[in-house]
């Protein structure tokens, strides 16, 4: 038997005995060095070669990641660790760092129990390292921190001990403060990294040797051995030393939890059901007899199998040819094969325990978020919240008409694929307009739909995603809108949403959707936590997105009837707004009056929808339509003399400049940039920096777009969609 195939018996033998499993990310800025560990985590565990470590990319086992050299999915490996003669089962995802690619981070820290934050040694924490690292705590995942490329310290810098030390401190102080701002409360002090506590390890991915303080006990090595080893050109010798696989994977077994220890305090914060409940049991204690309930993180293409669903199993076990129900669906559906992940390899098993990552094919109604039980009725996990929401559109059809159904279904797998993806489509023309977080995420997507379903589509230039909001308020002015046959009138007032209630909407803190009856006064308590009127809030009909619409009149006869069509007409609206049909943001939408008609024939669908609609509508420009548009944070780093093209580079695109700190020889720019300006800014870069610029961007929100620019960009998108340039007024709402 080969060391793979040892390798694979014992992992499947390990799954079952729960305190030996972890299941660790690895997460961090682009190319610190990610998928470079991963490859030599994997390599020493004797599941592929030791020399083609950091070359193979075993988890970028997707065409267009090898090609890039950026890992853009979530690829997941398990692999088996023995420390003193126990065998461990880890687990193991790889992330994207790009920031196009932030939804595939927050599905993989759904589904771990600890992470591995890499940090460049040379460029220490970056915004993106930011991200990751929230995310990774908003999902109760506990942080160990990997400082890589301390060769580069040593052999390129040329920077002696006192100097390594400082910069490994900044680094440290830096993901800390990170963790004391976004740990849960509870944790936080416990979960703060440090080198003496052993939770901080350091060395070189790409070289393959790793140190902490308990393997320099463990091996009698110190600083001045590594110090000699890099300028001597002795790494190879120091690999075998303190192979990195070896110091990392101890650090993941002794201080980050098993799924047994974890899943007590993660649980209640990922599902909302009872606790004391059979299944909340089976959860908390990782029981693998309990009932099913099994988190969908990720959704693959693969060639022969077709998709491939993979997640964590929180309680019970999956078991190959039953019948499951992926919450939400229509029927049961049989899991054809169970399978565990080895990089693109998956290894078939009879079933997967509580505690484990499992692979399934057959459950053709699972997407990503999805939950999966034996039960339909069961309560299903919350909403994966991602930390950024598209801003960039193309519009996409086929270039034969006879590829169009082949077409949709390709859309609909992307969708499931990804859910940071926004796909809709025009039915009667068969274009599509695909929302991505980026540039890339989009030109990543069309290129998969084109190779692997063999598609040939063509491909509008980007559009940027605005957002329309309202920045005052139309209290006491309320406006009417009347059903087409005028025996029905609904009175509407806006009003704009605090900042803090839209960042918790945003987050999923009150739901989305209609809010039931018997559920409203708890909601409207959560609204009152934040400051709003708690009796107004406790009469709440809908959430969609960042948008709220709450029922303030009294005492109106049959209004109950029309709810779920008043709902749908404010729905309507959330989708596309009057000013240029962009979606709404950040609105408060009262019902303050109503008169009905006593039959319910005259108020029925195709009477109180059009109504409430325009409403709605009205009330929003009364209250004064603004347009938002997406941010970007953007960070350039470039040696002084040739800062001064850099800079000019970014503020003639309408970028601001919060900081410009120096260090040595390089400066950097630290700012913001509208999405609308940076098609392009690759190039323009490139050429005002001599190449001499690095820089990365993160998604940064939305800002009111400046009045100057309003009518001119709110002409360009009406436009674009084939509607009148000029903006409507009220009275288009009125009869």
């Amino acid at each position: 038997m080969g060391r793979k195939e040892d390798n694979i018996k014992r992992a499947t033998e390990v799954m079952h005995v729960r305190e030996k499993i972890r299941n660790l990310a690895i997460a961090a800025h682009i190319d610190h060095g990610k998928t470079t560990l991963s490859d030599n985590l994997i390599a020493g565990a004797g599941m592929m070669s030791e020399d083609l470590a950091g070359k193979s990319r075993v988890l970028d086992f997707d065409q267009q990641e090898s090609a890039r050299g950026i890992t853009i999915n979530a690829a997941s490996a398990s692999m088996v660790h023995d420390i003193d003669g126990d065998d461990y089962l880890i687990n193991l995802i790889d992330t994207p760092g790009h920031v196009d690619f932030g939804g595939d981070v927050t599905r993989a820290m759904r589904a771990v129990d600890g992470c591995i934050i890499l940090a460049c040694a040379v460029e220490g924490t970056m915004p993106q390292t930011e991200t990751v690292v929230r995310q990774a705590l908003k999902e109760k995942v506990r942080p160990v921190l990997f400082i890589n490329k301390v060769d580069r310290l040593i052999n390129e810098l040329q920077i002696d001990g006192p100097e390594m030390m400082q910069r490994f401190e900044k680094i440290i102080v830096k993901v800390n403060k990170l963790i004391a701002t976004f740990a849960p409360a509870e944790l936080a002090k416990e979960w703060q990294v440090s080198v003496q506590k052993g939770t901080v390890a350091f060395g070189s991915a790409y070289y393959n040797w790793g140190m902490s303080i308990p393997y320099m006990t463990k091996s009698g090595l110190n600083f001045k051995d590594i110090f000699e080893h890099c300028h001597n050109d002795e790494q190879k010798e120091l690999a075998k030393k303190a192979p990195v696989h070896q110091v990392l994977l101890d650090m993941a077994v002794e201080q980050l939890p098993s799924p047994l220890v974890s899943q007590k305090y993660r649980i209640p914060n990922i599902w909302q059901g009872d606790l004391e409940s059979e299944v909340g049991q089976s959860m908390l204690e990782t029981n693998p007899d309990g009932p099913l309930q099994l988190m969908i993180t990720k959704i693959w293409m693969d060639p022969h199998a077709g998709e491939v669903a993979v997640g964590r199993v929180y309680s019970g076990s999956i078991k190959h040819g039953e019948s499951v129900w992926a919450i939400g669906a229509a029927k049961a559906e049989r899991v054809q094969q169970v399978s565990m992940m080895v990089g693109g390899d998956r290894i078939q098993v009879p079933e997967v325990s509580a505690g484990n990552i499992a692979a399934l094919t057959g459950v053709k109604s699972a997407a990503a978020g999805v939950t999966i039980t034996r039960d339909p009725e069961a309560t299903p996990f919350e909403a994966i919240r991602h930390y950024s929401e598209p801003v960039v559109t193309v519009a996409v059809e086929p270039k034969s008409m006879k590829d169009l159904p082949k077409f949709i279904d390709a859309l609909r797998g992307l969708a499931k694929a990804d859910a940071s993806l926004q796909v809709t489509t025009n039915q009667e023309t068969g274009e599509a307009l695909l929302a991505g977080m980026g540039e890339l995420h989009l030109e990543i997507t069309i290129f998969r739909m084109q190779e692997e379903q063999n598609i040939k589509v063509k491909v509008s230039e980007p559009i940027v995603v605005y957002r329309e909001s309202i920045e005052s308020n139309n209290s006491g002015r309320p406006f009417e809108g009347k059903s087409p046959n005028r025996h029905n009138r609904f009175y509407i007032e806006c009003e704009p949403l605090p900042q803090d209630v839209i960042n918790a909407l945003r987050e999923g803190h009150f739901g989305d959707g209609p809010v039931r009856t018997k559920d409203a006064k708890e909601v409207g308590n959560k609204f009152a936590e934040f400051g709003m009127d708690k009796d107004l809030m406790r009469k709440i009909y809908a959430i969609n997105a960042t948008n709220v619409f709450v029922n303030d009149t009294k005492g109106i006869q049959n209004l109950h009837e029309t709810r779920e069509l008043m709902i749908e007409g404010f729905n309507d609206v959330c989708k596309k707004g009057p000013t240029a049909e962009e979606p709404l943001m950040g609105v408060l939408v009262r019902l303050v009056d109503a008169k009905l008609h006593e039959d319910a024939i005259h108020r029925g669908p195709a009477q109180t929808i059009p109504a409430v609609r325009n409403a709605v509508k009205g009330a929003v420009l009364r209250a004064r339509s603004v347009i938002f548009e997406p941010m970007q944070n953007i960070r350039i780093d470039a040696p002084n003399d040739v800062i001064g093209g850099v800079t000019r580079e970014l503020t003639t695109r309408r970028g601001i400049i919060e900081d410009m700190p120096v260090d040595g020889g390089t400066a950097s720019v630290i700012g913001k940039m509208p999405v609308a300006e940076s098609f392009g800014f690759s190039n323009d870069i490139r050429a005002a920096s001599q190449g001499r610029a690095v820089w990365n961007t993160e998604n940064a929100g939305f800002v009111q777009l400046p009045a100057a620019l309003f009518h001119k960009v709110t002409a360009e998108i009406r436009q674009r969609k084939g509607l009148k340039e000029e903006i409507p007024g009220e009275d288009n709402y009125q009869d």
